[in-house]
């Protein structure tokens, strides 16, 4: 069954016919009138419109949304706010000292949840844990200051004293609970 081609273009005789002249217009008519094409209305310039105020629209969210980590600061001496950039802390700085920030943090952390708060011991309690809240103050200035002025080695090492601070004084407190209870515990007994 296999032919070669070149075989039957030989023995093919082609027609001279030709097309009638308008062949291409009339099919084309002919189509258009079988297969109508939807008029297109002119709403382009709004969809274009309605485009950009979507797109501005979500630029503005997006922009809002990824501001939202911005602090309000209220001056207390003049009632006024004021806002601030997200503050910047020692892990922003450097790996090396978010690495310091972070196990000084998870310390102070454990060390306030190993604590046994007691009646007895209120008092002692509530004084650290005054003076832990006046620490976190300093620390919260700090880091103010660390993102107004930029990392000085000066404000580095205090915002690491600081945390070194707080952690030292939750282990006076804790030793001073130790006593405390102790005290309490030979003065039942005897």
């Amino acid at each position: 069954m296999a032919q070669d081609i070149r075989e039957l273009f030989k023995n093919e005789k082609f027609s001279s016919e030709k097309m009638p002249v308008n062949h291409q217009e009339r099919f084309l008519k002919k189509l258009d009138e079988a297969l109508p094409q939807a008029k297109r209305q002119s709403f382009r310039w709004y969809n274009i419109a309605a485009s950009v105020v979507v797109l501005l629209g979500l630029s503005y969210g997006a922009f809002n949304y990824i501001n939202i980590n911005d602090l309000n600061i209220n001056d207390e001496s003049n009632g006024t706010e004021t806002v601030v950039a997200k503050t910047k802390t020692l892990g922003d700085v450097s790996p090396g000292l978010k690495k310091v920030e972070d196990y000084y943090l998870a310390s102070i952390n454990l060390e306030l949840s190993k604590i046994k708060y007691t009646p007895e011991t209120k008092e002692v309690f509530d004084g650290y844990i005054t003076q832990l809240d006046e620490l976190n103050k300093e620390y919260e200035r700090l880091s103010l200051e660390l993102t107004k002025a930029g990392p000085t080695e000066l404000t580095i090492n205090a915002l690491i004293d600081n945390l070194k601070l707080r952690l030292n004084l939750l282990y006076r407190l804790k030793e001073q609970l130790k006593e405390l209870t102790q005290a309490e515990l030979q003065s039942q007994t005897a």
